[in-house]
Order: C-alpha cells, then sequence, then structure tokens
C-alpha cells in the first residue's frame, strides 16, 4: 500500500480570513469522507504530534487538519473574544471551509473546543456531516472546567508554561492563552454557555468520548450530550486517562474511532 501523503496549504474564506491546512491524502480516497481533526483551545496542528498520521492509518481515509482563527498559520483575533465564539467557529467559519473546499462528506473529529465545535457543526451542516467523534468536548461550564483554568492560570504565572507553548504559538503565545482563560472565566460567558440547542439538531452517529480523569470536564459532560443527542450517540470512557486522550491513550482512541465508523458502515472496504 502507498503512503498518505501529507502537504500545507492556506485557503482563504469570507471577511479576509485565512485558515492554515494540512492535508493528509490516501492513495485512493476520492469519494470516501474526509476526517476533518479540530483542536482545543490552546492548540494547533503541530500539537496533535503524530495522531493525525496514525488516524489516517487505522482508518484509511484522508485526514484534514486546520487551524482555527488566531492560532498557527490562520489568519490572528482580537481580544476581547466573544461569549458566543464557539458557536460562530462551528456555525459560520467550519461551514465556510467545508463549503470552499468542496467536501461533501466529512467526519468531524474534535479536542476539547474543538469537541464543542465538531458537535455545534454536525448541527450546522447536517447534509454533509456524516458522523463526529468528540474527546473532552464541553457543551456547559462545570467546576471542573473553572478550577482546571484557574490552575492553569496560576502556572502560566508561576512556571515555564509560557515557554512550553512558546514553541507552538510563538509571538501569539500571550494572545491565545488570553483568549481562552479570559473568556472562559468571564462570568457572561461561563454561566450562559450552554450547547443543548445544538445537540438536539445533531442526526448523524456521534461517539462521545472522555478520559475518567479528565481534569478539565465532569463524567456528565459525555452523559448529558449523550442524552441530548439521543439513539444516534454512543458514550465511551477511557480508564488512566485525563484530558488528552488522544496523546495519553492513543491506541484505545483509535480502537474504539475505527469500530465506530465500521459500525457506521463509514470505513473503506477491502
Amino acid at each position: 500500500m502507498s503512503a498518505v501523503v501529507w502537504h500545507d496549504e492556506q485557503v482563504q474564506l469570507n471577511d479576509g480570513v485565512s485558515l492554515q491546512l494540512r492535508w493528509g491524502r490516501q492513495p485512493s480516497g476520492q469519494g470516501r469522507p474526509v476526517i476533518v481533526l479540530l483542536h482545543e483551545a490552546l492548540g494547533c496542528i503541530a500539537m496533535w504530534k503524530g495522531f493525525p498520521q496514525q488516524l489516517a492509518a487505522a482508518t484509511g481515509l484522508d485526514v484534514l487538519v486546520f487551524e482555527r482563527r488566531g492560532y498557527g498559520g490562520s489568519t490572528p483575533i482580537m481580544l476581547p473574544r466573544p461569549d458566543d465564539y464557539l458557536l460562530e467557529e462551528g456555525e459560520v467559519w467550519l461551514p465556510q471551509l467545508l463549503d470552499r473546499l468542496g467536501l461533501e462528506q466529512v467526519i468531524l473529529f474534535g479536542h476539547s473546543d474543538g469537541g464543542s465545535v465538531a458537535l455545534i457543526g454536525a448541527s450546522s451542516c447536517p447534509d454533509q456531516v456524516v458522523a463526529i467523534v468528540t474527546l473532552a468536548a464541553h457543551i456547559y461550564v462545570d467546576h471542573l472546567t473553572l478550577g482546571g483554568i484557574k490552575t492553569a492560570v496560576e502556572r502560566y504565572r508561576t512556571t515555564d508554561l509560557p515557554q512550553r507553548l512558546a514553541r507552538y504559538h510563538g509571538e501569539r503565545t500571550d494572545l491565545i492563552f488570553r483568549a481562552w482563560a479570559e473568556t472562559w472565566q468571564r462570568p457572561s460567558c461561563h454561566e450562559n454557555l450552554n450547547l443543548r440547542p445544538q445537540l438536539a439538531n445533531i442526526q448523524c452517529p456521534a461517539l462521545i468520548m472522555q478520559g475518567e480523569g479528565d481534569e478539565y470536564g465532569v463524567p456528565e459532560q459525555v452523559t448529558d450530550t449523550c442524552a441530548v443527542i439521543g439513539e444516534h450517540a454512543t458514550e465511551q470512557f477511557i480508564a488512566d486517562c485525563g484530558h488528552v486522550p488522544h496523546l495519553e491513550k492513543p491506541e484505545e482512541v483509535l480502537a474504539h474511532t475505527r469500530r465506530f465508523l465500521d459500525a457506521a458502515g463509514l470505513l473503506p472496504t477491502a
């Protein structure tokens, strides 16, 4: 079997927005769904590390990784970030990206903030999104979310966390951290965030995963999500795992994902 070919590119959307992409294309991936990876609140393409390659190998599908506005090589953002930025990403920019690339069938795979955007995207683009997989997605703010952010803010102030993040974000490090921490701690944001209305519109199969030891979300983030989506949703908790299952327990995440997509009839046949 030929190797997956990876390449980077930029795509132009409306209002002067440019997004940085990384494509992993299978030798014969045409006509199959494309897996679209959506990164976390402090993420970027590089922070997925080797997972996109592992996912492409495990599924036989093309994989698209992109950086949302403000991250990596994409268009910068300004502070303050709006309270409803997750809705804007899933209802405005993600649909634009899928349309601009001409993607007719996608599987949205999102981690943390990206998982929330995947849920919103599945609600916004029912004709294009054929399945979703989320890791540590949040549909509201709970006490672990706020506690985890408070801890991260203290670490950012007192440890080498800024230097470690700067390896990925460079001169944007402070902006990206503030865009996350300040927005989520704003009462108008954390008191009003509620994605249940979007969940009720999801009709595609959904695999909702979370580490049992996730320091940023209670288990009810998973069970409540599945309860609202209904029969299309499958919950999966990963033992001995925190907030980043795809890096902490990649083999388990890949195995669960492959079984889920196979059961949904979305994997290539031999």
